[in-house]
């Protein structure tokens, strides 16, 4: 699996970001060609203090093939020029292969 990820620092107006967000800006990346899922939140936190980032979404591919022909795909071009008409404070995007170790079973 394959993961792309968005982390959004904090917007000036949160409300505008919140709205556009999830009536234009979610529907246009559930268009990416070879998406498998995305999942998203809003209001970061972290254990020792204020997050750097107000939101975060997640896409799953195949491969990096897949990511890169997403994002060079008109649908990928769509996605990319939308980002200024909510995220006024830009967006920061990494992708990754993931890796799934075994989770080890805490019961007695």
């Amino acid at each position: 699996m394959y993961r792309l990820t968005v982390l959004y620092p904090p917007p000036a107006d949160p409300q505008h970001f919140r709205k556009y967000y999830v009536e234009h800006h979610l529907p246009l990346a559930a268009q990416l060609p070879g998406l498998r899922a995305m999942r998203y939140g809003f209001d970061l936190a972290t254990f020792d203090g204020p997050s750097p980032y107000f939101a975060i979404w997640e896409g799953e591919f195949d491969s990096a093939d897949e990511v890169a022909d997403a994002m060079g795909s008109p649908q990928g071009r769509a996605v990319a020029e939308d980002v200024p008409n909510y995220a006024t404070g830009g967006a920061h995007i990494v992708h990754y292969a993931t890796i799934s170790p075994p989770v080890q079973d805490n019961m007695p």
